[in-house]
Parts: C-alpha cells; structure tokens; sequence
C-alpha cells in the first residue's frame, strides 16, 4: 500500500490533499472565555434555579388545593386567576428548558452522536445548546490545569472501561471521533507548519531547550473537550513528524506504567501514561531526567523516576533515544491508527496436499487469492475488469445472483411460465458482459462468503443460548489468513467459544480454522448492513452501516463517488450474510435495480426521500417499544428472533440542500437503534450533521484520517456497471425472446461419419475415451481442465481456468505450464491443428473433435425435436432412445472431493434434469400416440433417476398410468406422490390433473395409506 500523499507545491496538477491526521489545536483560554463561561454559569443558575425559587416565593401553589366542581366553572376570573395560569405555562417552559440542558449537558460529555431532540423545543434547545457550550470552555481549561484528576479513584479495569476509550485519539478505533474534530484539524494545518517550521530554525540555531541525547519523558494529557491525546499528536509535536510515533512506541511498549498496565497496541494510551522520548524531542510539555523541571508536582516527578527504572531492556542493540530513530522505515506504514487487526502466525498455507505434490505450488495470496502480477494491476491482462476481480466478496455475491437468476429462468421456461417459450440455453454473453462474467469467475470468494456468513449466524446462535444480547458493531476485518475481527462500539465482555478476544477488548476474533467448523444454525443473520469499502494491506474492512451513528458522508469527484455507491449498493443487494434488507438509491442507481428487483428501489428526488424516511423512522420507533426493545439487535436473538428487523439503508448520491442535510441528520441521529444506515455523497467535503466524514481519491484511495482509514477504495466504475446488469438484464426470465433458446452452443455430427477423436463421458462416472491417462500427479488436474473446457464450448479464459483449478490462486507461469501439458495431452488433429487452441480474445477453445456425451445428449434431442425427427417419426423416436441411454447418472458421478468447486458457479446442474426430463416427456409422447403405455412408464421412470423432483414428469406418469386402464395403479400412484409431497401438499397442476383422471383420489389415496 502506498504511503499517503502530501498536497504538491511545485506546480502541476493538484495532487490529493494531505490526509494525514493532524492533531487539534490546543487554545489557549482568553479572558473573555473565562467571563462568557462564567457568564453562562450564572444565566444558567438563573433559569434552573433562580426561576423556580421565584416563581415558589411570588406565587406558590398555582394549582386548585382541591378537586375542582362545576362552581368553580362558574366563578368570575380575577388576576389572580390570571397569574396563576401563567404561572403554570412557566413552570412547563422551566420544564422544557431543564430538559433540554440536560440533554445538551449529557450529548456533550459523551461526545457521541447528535444530541436527542426534546420535543417542541426550537428555540428553548438552542440557547440551551449555547449555554452549556459556553459553560464547558472553563471545565475544559479547568481540567487541563489537574492532569491527575482523571486518574483518581480508577483502577486499571475502570480505566479500559472510561477513560482509557477517551483517551485514543487512534482514528482506528474507527469512530470516536466527532465532527468537530473535522473542523479543528483544518484550521490547525497551518499553525502546524509554521510551528514545525519555527521549531526546525531554533533548532538550527542552537537555541532549543531540549539537549539532544538527554532523556526526555512525556506525560499523556487528559481528554481536553472532545480532544484526546495520541502517539501520532505526540510525535507530531515534539518530534516534527506524526509518523515517528513508532519510535515512541517501540521505546515504550511492554513497561509498567504508573497505574499498572502496559503499553502493547500503539492505539491504545490512557491519561496519566508516561512515555519516554527520542533524545531529539523538544517542546514544553516535555520533563528531561535526572534534573526535576520546576512546576511538576513531586507525585509525579516520583513517577517518572519511578518508570525511567523500568527501561533498561530497551538499551539492547543500540534502541535508545534517538537510536530506535528511522531503521526499517522503508517498509514502515501507517497502521497502529487504522486498529487494523493483528493477524496471527501461521495460517494456511498454499493448496491442496496432492497439488501442492505436483510441484504446482501458488504464492502468497491477498484475501485467499493470489497477488495480480505487474501486467494484471495494470489491467492489460487478457483485458478482465479488474475492479470485479479484485472485489471477493461482491464478485460472489452476483455470480450467486446471477446463477439463481438463470436458474428461474430455466425453471419457468420448462414449466411453461413465460409465454409458452421453450428453452434450455442461457444466452452467451459477449464483449463486455464476457469480460464481466469471467472476471466475476476469477474473483468470487464463494467460500469466503459462506465462512463469514456461518460466523456471524453462529455468534448470534451462541449469544442467544447465553441470553446475552448481540453487541453493536461498527465493522468487520476479513485478515488474508481468513481470521474474521469484529470491532465493537464498546466491549462487550468475554466473546462465546471459540471466539476470543482480539487485540483488545473491542475486538472479538475467529480464526479461519474454528469458522469451518460451524454448521448452518436457524437464526436470523444478525449483522446484514456490513459492506465492503476497500483494503489495507492484507486486510478487508467490511462498514456496518446500520450501525453508524448518523450519517456517513462520501467525497470527491462525482465518477469516484458513483463508483462507490454502485460497489456499496450491489453488494449490499446480493450478498450472502443477510437474509432481507431495504436499499434505497437516490440520485443514482435506477439501472442496478435488476440485480435485486426485491432489494433496490428508486427514488426520485430528497424530498421524497425525506418524506419516506420520516415515516419509517416513526414506524420503527413504536414498533421497538410496542416490543420492548431498545434497538433492532434485541430483535435479532433470543425468543423474538423471528423479528428479522430487517435493515433499511439509503445511499444519497446527490449532494442534498445545508436544509435536507440537516433533516436527514435528525432522522439519522437515532438511526443506529432502528437499523437505518445513511451513505450520502457531497461535492464539497463538508455535510452539515455528518457523522463519519470519507473521501474518495482520483488515485482510487478511500481515506478517512479522523476515522483512521486509508483503504484502497472498492468501486464498480460505470462500465462494469452496464456489463454487471447486461448479464442480470440477459438472464431475466421475463426478458423476451433473447431469454434461453433451444439451440445448444455445439451441435455435433450424430452419424457415423462424426466418430470424434476425442470422447469423454460427463453424464455419469467420468471416463474418457481416445486418449492416454496422463502420467504423475497432474492427471486430476488435465481432467479438471478438460471438463471444464467441454462444459463450455464457447471458450474459457485463461484467469478463469486457473481460478477455477487453484481457487486460492496460482502464478501466471504454473497456469501457462498447465495449459501447455494440456495442449500435449490432447495433440493435433490429422490436418496439424492442435485440439486446444485460443480465439480471437485469447480464450481457450477445444476442437470439433473432441466431444462430450452431454454435446452428443444435446445434439440428439435438438435433431429429434428441430431436425430430421420433426418430419420422420421413425427417427425422432430412435434419436429420444439413444439420447436417453447416454444419461448414466448425475454430471461427474464420482468426482472427488475437494475439486471441481467450480461447478458451484455453473447452472448445469438445472440444465441436465431438465434436458433429461425433456427427453423423457417427448419419448413419453412419442409412445403414448401409439398406445404403447407400458413404454411411456419406462421411459418416464428412467428420466426420474435423473430428474426425480420434476413436477411434469410426475404428471405425464399419471397419464400414462391412467391410459393403461388400471385404476389401482393410478391410486397407488397417486398415493405416493401424495406421500412425497409431505406437509407442503401436492402442487396445483397435480390436484387439478387428479381430480381430472380420478375425482375420487382424496379419499382412495387415505385408503391406501
């Protein structure tokens, strides 16, 4: 990963701005701070209690001493009466008012979210707001002045619960921080470079303070307002560069700090903390040793004495002071303030013992795959899409879509749903579609989704059976070993087995090992909002949407942002760790709705937008607390899990009105209880009421450094985009004549004349019949090869072929080497034409000479049905026999375990039963008009081996039944599929076809039973 860039200032093309995170400006408290707080102190003590005390002294008791009668309806309104009444109207806007500085008072000392509205209370809320903002200027200044107050009376667990959390000014514990913090650290840049700037002169000079080589020692400050202390602010001030915060870090981690814990994550600081200094830091703050600085309480000089003993380890190999300095700082990056999990030793390691034996091995592999080479990154390589190839999990999640979509397809031609139109081939997408659909080939990590999707159902299953609620999480981390981390809000206490506690206690961890041990529980998917937004370094950072505290905002250009929007709405719609959500697009998107027509929908224009949020958030507020819960994750686990609570996420891609925005914010600032997650996108970086603040670079990068993330970016740009819903839009069983046709995608010569070179048999156990088995360990993957190659006719790219193979990835060189012995072992036609050859775009294309029974199968009903069998009776009924002979069993009888995952993305498992059943219904037929019943049956019953759930089979079987003349078959029959149906009942076509042939069935069928 690339380090962040700095804005350039030599001219050119602006490059991204600087984002590193800058530490906030510590103001100094003027006068006129201190008389506006004390200002507000006395207002403030004025309206709580001042108005209270006058109202009990001037007027008492307003309200009737006793119950009030119909005379007292009746008497006459006096001034006193007058005042009494108003006296009450005071007290209820007292009221409000306390209300709402109490709600301002506590939104600003948790520093989380937006403060709760108090209802009707505009104005009253407003100079409440000011007052307590006012007041918290002096507490602020007060609490800079004790450093040692925060520590009082905390033990070390207190702290890791309090103050310890504030204390992380880490932007990795990924959302701490607040909007203001945004602001601040703007306007701080450029006091920061004349600071640096300044600093570097006197040094220069000789005129620092500080002796170099002396020890200097820093003690970690307090939370001043919503600002916290880090490593990187610390290095940033004392040492002119943020990024030397390892040097401090290494000098110090794994000592006794003065309240008894250690330092072992560089995020993770607490007030009161001393570290140790590089010998060339410099600055006020700092106490050099064994000299005592005047002004530091005698505690603390005690301390620091104290801790400097406990430093002597750190002398070995020259680390000290300024020698830890920049060794190895060329592989240094960034990482303590993204929180990004630690991943553990070892893993797994290349592939499958017997391919790893064949000498066949894969390099190290990024998210379960392998690294691109120079010429893949750069997307030349054999010219796939690589925003899909490098994007895992949305890659499997519409390669899922898109096989379920083509399989409805196939199901309601078959059944005759869709205007009578037969078909048993999807179309073969080309151009960029063929480019999409293989990139999606080579970078879906079906795998990888049903791991992450079995982790998080079974850690619900688990809290469940311990009646403990699930706790919030704001994002998940898939690590490149496959380890899964969960980052909480705040820690929930000790994970279930075999989950365990991460690098500390927000982080909950399962590695790889123990999630495939998990079996499928019947629970509801607890964390459905997750999506992926992009990687640093061997990690995956998946956002939990629903789980954020308001709004998240996107900047940056409007083609960076579209692409991201259309990654977080397609993965959001076809992902397989959710069971239902709601994704609402507006301002983009209205074309991606055929990827989920039941999860996408369109909006117009904000204000319909607003008007439907309004609504929601209303209905899901009362149906919480008609149910008795305090957010949706209540729902989600224990008795009342059938409430799925499903999500509703909005992505805002047009930059909505300061007006809109700070609608959605109110709507959004409760968001996280309902499961409502808000993405908008802004033009300018700054959207009034945003929560979490990121920024999509032109470079690809997604950065965020209040929030500590610099990812590079997942975005489907827009022609992929067209291509991804091309294929959804061609698969649509309701699309029309270009849906699924009749004709195979290779038609073979069926008479004796067309012997091929090459025959393997697929429909069945595999053999293969005209070549040698290959020799060595190779030979299970040349027949993977090569059944993969006649599955399809059209070509395999060569990413596509290795994906397939070594789905954990593998060299270019191994793959090329593969396609070689491939190419030997099948040799070269009698002209000198190889059987393997590439097309024009560089797929890999088998020969007319080399066949499968599936082509032949195909071939045969096609030739029976549209061919010579249309106008011979004699020949369709011999073609329907022979085809029917060739099914010997399912696709790769006994393909062995652990390959050919790659049928998984194929539809050829809906193909085949339903050719079969065809050729079965049609024989069937061509029997039946000539009486010959007892035939139709035997072919009916052998397509049923291969095609037992067919619903047509099971009905043209009543009919033949039914024309034998015996009517104790057909109850019999009728008995068992009544039997087969189960709790579910018969279908309806079946009830109407046997209250047709036999009206009495209900009551004959109880009788056999």
């Amino acid at each position: 990963m690339a380090r962040r860039t700095t804005s350039s200032s030599t001219g050119g093309s602006p490059g991204p701005r600087n984002r590193t995170p800058q530490p906030l400006p510590r103001r100094r408290r003027t006068f006129g701070d201190f008389v506006k707080a004390f200002g507000a102190f006395v207002a403030l003590l004025a309206l709580l209690v001042g108005v209270p005390g006058a109202l009990v002294v001037a007027v008492g008791w307003p309200l009737p001493h006793g119950t009030p009668s119909l005379d007292w309806l009746q008497q006459e309104i006096t001034v006193g009466t007058f005042i009494h009444v108003l006296t009450v109207i005071v007290w209820l806007a007292w009221a409000q008012f306390t209300a709402c500085v109490l709600v301002e008072m506590k939104a600003a000392l948790s520093g989380v979210g937006l403060p709760n509205r108090v209802p009707g209370a505009g104005a009253s809320q407003l100079l409440a707001r000011q007052l307590v903002a006012a007041l918290l200027l002096v507490g602020a200044a007060a609490a800079s002045f004790t450093p040692g107050l925060s520590q009082v009376g905390q033990s070390p667990e207190g702290n890791r619960h309090g103050s310890v959390a504030a204390a992380q000014q880490t932007p990795g514990t990924l959302f701490d921080q607040q909007r203001e913090q945004a602001a601040a650290g703007a306007a701080a840049v450029a006091e920061q470079a004349a600071d640096a700037a300044a600093q570097a002169a006197s040094q220069a000079d000789g005129g620092s303070s500080a002796r170099h080589g002396d020890t200097k020692y820093y003690r970690i400050q307090p939370p001043e307002g919503r600002h916290h202390d880090s490593l990187w602010e610390i290095a940033q001030r004392h040492l002119g560069d943020g990024r030397r915060y390892k040097e401090i870090y290494e000098l110090n981690k794994d000592r006794t700090q003065p309240d008894g814990s250690k330092l072992s994550e560089a995020s993770l600081i607490r007030p009161g903390w001393i570290m140790e200094m590089p010998g060339d830091a410099h600055g006020g703050e700092l106490v050099e040793m064994p000299e005592a600085k005047p002004g530091i309480p005698e505690q603390v000089q005690q301390q620091i004495h104290d801790y400097a003993k406990t430093g002597d380890h750190q002398q070995a190999g020259g680390q000290r002071a300024g020698g830890v300095g920049r060794q190895g700082e060329q592989g240094d990056r960034d990482t303590a303030h993204f929180r990004v999990p630690q991943q553990r030793a070892g893993g797994d390691q290349g592939q499958d013992g017997d391919r790893a034996s064949s000498g066949e091995t894969a390099p190290d592999t990024r998210d379960g795959r392998s690294e691109p080479s120079a010429s893949e990154e750069s997307g030349s390589s054999f010219g796939l899409p690589e925003a899909l190839v490098g994007a895992p999990l949305l890659a499997a999640g519409l390669l899922g879509a898109l096989g379920r979509r083509r399989r409805q397809a196939l199901w309601q031609s078959a059944l005759g749903a869709v205007g009578g139109r037969r078909g048993m081939e999807p179309p073969v997408p080309t151009g960029a579609a063929a480019d999409a659909q293989d990139a999606l080939l080579v970078g879906a990590d079906p795998e990888g989704v049903r791991l992450l999707d079995l982790s998080l159902r079974g850690l619900a299953a688990a809290l469940a059976a311990e009646s403990r609620p699930l706790p919030t999480v704001y994002a998940a981390w898939l690590g490149g070993n496959g380890d899964l981390h969960l980052q909480l809000a705040q820690p929930a206490g000790k994970p279930p087995t075999p989950w365990q506690l991460g690098q500390d206690q927000t982080f909950w961890m399962l590695a790889r090992a123990d999630a495939e041990r998990y079996e499928e529980v019947d629970t509801a998917a607890p964390y459905p909002g997750l999506v992926s937004l992009g990687t640093m370094d061997d990690s995956r950072l998946l956002l939990n949407l629903e789980a954020v505290p308001g709004i998240v905002s996107l900047s940056g250009s409007a083609a960076d942002r579209a692409g991201v929007f259309a990654s977080v709405a397609a993965e959001l719609a076809t992902n397989g760790w959710s069971d239902r959500m709601t994704i609402t697009l507006v301002g983009f998107g209205e074309d991606l709705t055929p990827l989920a027509p039941n999860r996408l929908r369109h909006l117009d224009d904000i204000e319909a937008l607003v008007e439907t949020m309004e609504a929601e958030t209303r209905q899901r507020r009362g149906a919480l607390g008609a149910a008795g819960h305090d957010s949706v994750l209540t729902g989600r686990t224990g008795p009342a899990q059938h409430t799925r609570w499903a999500p509703h996420l909005v992505l805002l891609a047009a930059e909505p009105s300061p007006v809109d925005a700070l609608k959605l914010a109110e709507l959004a600032a409760d968001a996280g209880r309902l499961g409502i997650g808000y993405l908008v996108g802004t033009e300018s970086g700054e959207l009034p009421g945003a929560a979490w603040e990121m920024e999509v670079t032109r470079e690809g990068k997604l950065l965020a450094p209040l929030l500590g993330l610099e990812l590079d970016a997942q975005m489907l740009p827009v022609a992929q985009q067209r291509a991804v819903v091309e294929l959804f839009v061609e698969a649509d069983p309701e699309g029309g004549p270009d849906g699924p046709t009749d004709s195979p995608p290779f038609l073979v010569d069926i008479s004796e004349q067309g012997r091929p070179a090459v025959y393997a048999r697929l429909v069945g156990p595999y053999e293969i019949i005209g070549l040698e088995t290959p020799e060595g360990e190779r030979s299970p993957l040349l027949h993977e090869a090569l059944a993969l190659l006649l599955l399809h006719r059209e070509g395999v790219h060569p990413r596509v072929l290795s994906s397939a193979l070594w789905p954990r990835g593998v060299t270019d060189d191994v793959r090329d080497a593969l396609v070689e012995r491939l190419r030997g072992w099948l040799g070269d036609d009698p002209d000198g034409t190889p059987r393997l050859g590439s097309d024009a775009t560089g797929r890999l294309t088998l020969a007319k000479s080399v066949v499968s029974d599936l082509d032949v199968l195909r071939s045969l009903y096609h030739e029976a049905t549209q061919g010579k069998g249309v106008d011979s009776r004699v020949v369709r009924g011999r073609l329907l026999t022979d085809a029917l002979v060739l099914v010997r069993g399912p696709l790769l009888a006994d393909r062995p375990e652990g390959r050919y995952g790659w049928l998984t993305h194929e539809i050829i498992d809906a193909q085949l039963p339903l050719l079969v059943a065809d050729i079965g219904l049609a024989l069937s037929a061509f029997h039946l008009e000539k009486d010959r019943a007892e035939k139709a049956i035997e072919a009916l019953n052998a397509s049923m081996n291969s095609a037992p759930a067919d619903e047509r089979l099971w009905n043209e079987l009543l009919r033949a039944t039914h024309a034998t003349g015996d009517e104790d078959k057909v109850k019999r029959l009728a008995a068992d599929l009544v039997s087969r149906s189960g709790a579910r009942g018969l279908p309806p076509r079946t009830e109407a076809l046997l209250d047709e042939l036999l009206p009495a069935w209900r009551s004959g069928t109880a009788a056999v039973g």
